[in-house]
């Protein structure tokens, strides 16, 4: 089953070839860099479950020992290689994954935590990490998956797919920590349940080419929310698409993105709406904010919203803008100095996102992850 789907991924991959900024979606990003590299496979990438023990009541295995029904059932069903290149490269390439089973009606108090390193080696490596994920009815759970490096310059290409059964409560996030050479595009895939609740965070912070790609398919009555924070300073790139398919009636999307660049660095951020002819009583919102400190930082922000039903409330917006003088002006009439004042507004623009974080531990290192960079740059 497993190396069916690679070879026909393998031999998309090879008709799609990587895309350029002549294709729309990759308009403001390109990907030459990654293209141009010979790189060899990395060692020690593949994800991993925290050394932590894993949480009662979760399964975990690797996806080659997995029972065939679910890989059969939901593997490369979701994400998909045939028009998304770098979905077809993983799938063709990835050596082994991880399938994470959460049995129907279960409640997993603990986060299940995942850990993907990367090493330069010194050498370009390529990894692609492939995650499973499948939340059975009635059950609920929260997963943190986090990617982190060493080294050089190296790439790092994941899929996760994730099934939320009907009536599941799921908690995601992913925290993206890459060092500063490296190159990160990864594909998260949501197939929603029936009334489930499924929240995703998106945390970007390393990598000097970074693309997102979240993709949700809601089914009726379910909620989710889809919230993002990067902060790029010196030359990165970070770019964030997101596309939530509203199929079917009486589902709620709430999206909120923000954004904070430094110096020469650029950001993306696409968000799709689809909302399908049945889909009547759909309620969805997109916001994306983005706070640009340097004269020299750009922003490509471009919502969309695709309405084919005529029985919805769907709004969206984006904004830019810079650090208020006044605010500034007032911290420091208080006796904070002015990178200080700066520093406290900017903290405050991205505390939103922070305080949405629910499991403690994520939320403390993010806070330091914001102060160090936010420190680091202002000296």
């Amino acid at each position: 089953m497993i190396d069916r789907i690679r070879e026909e991924a393998r031999q998309r991959f090879s008709d799609l070839g990587f895309p350029t900024t002549h294709d729309e979606d990759w308009r403001f990003t390109s990907v030459a860099p990654i293209a141009r590299t010979s790189f060899v496979s990395g060692a020690g990438s593949q994800p991993a479950a925290a050394s932590q023990a894993v949480p009662p009541g979760v399964e975990i295995s690797k996806l080659s020992e997995a029972p065939p029904e679910l890989i059969e059932a939901h593997l490369a069903r979701y994400a998909s290689y045939q028009t998304n290149a770098f979905v077809a490269l993983n799938t063709a390439n990835f050596q082994d994954g991880l399938l994470i089973r959460i049995p129907k009606g279960a409640v997993i108090e603990e986060p299940i935590e995942l850990i993907i390193q990367s090493s330069a080696n010194g050498h370009p490596t390529v990894s692609h990490p492939r995650i499973l994920i499948v939340a059975e009815p009635h059950s609920h759970a929260t997963i943190v998956e986090t990617y982190t490096g060493n080294g050089g310059a190296y790439f790092t290409n994941p899929v996760t797919e994730i099934v939320a059964g009907d009536h599941a409560v799921i908690d995601h996030y992913k925290l993206q920590t890459e060092t500063a050479r490296a190159y990160h595009v990864s594909t998260l895939q949501v197939q929603v349940g029936r009334d489930t609740n499924f929240r995703s965070h998106s945390l970007s912070f390393g990598g000097a080419l970074v693309r997102n790609d979240v993709n949700a398919v809601l089914s009726e009555g379910c909620e989710c929310t889809l919230n993002g924070l990067y902060l790029a300073a010196g030359e990165q790139h970070i770019d964030n698409h997101t596309s939530i398919d509203h199929a079917k009636p009486h589902a709620a999307s709430h999206e909120l993105y923000k954004g904070i660049l430094e110096g020469h660095s650029s950001a993306v951020f696409n968000g799709k709406i689809l909302v399908r002819k049945d889909a009547q009583k759909t309620d969805a919102k997109q916001t994306n904010k983005n706070l640009v400190l340097s004269e020299d930082a750009v922003i490509d922000t471009k919502p969309e919203l695709q309405i084919l039903a005529d029985d919805v409330r769907c709004t969206h917006g984006a904004t830019i803008g810079q650090l208020d003088p006044e605010a500034i002006f007032y911290l420091q009439s208080r006796g904070i100095g002015l990178a200080d004042a700066r520093n406290l507004l900017v903290f405050a623009f991205a505390r939103d996102i922070v305080d949405r974080i629910k499991v403690a531990p994520l939320r403390e290192q993010l806070e330091r992850i914001l102060l160090e960079k936010l420190h680091g740059t202002r000296n």
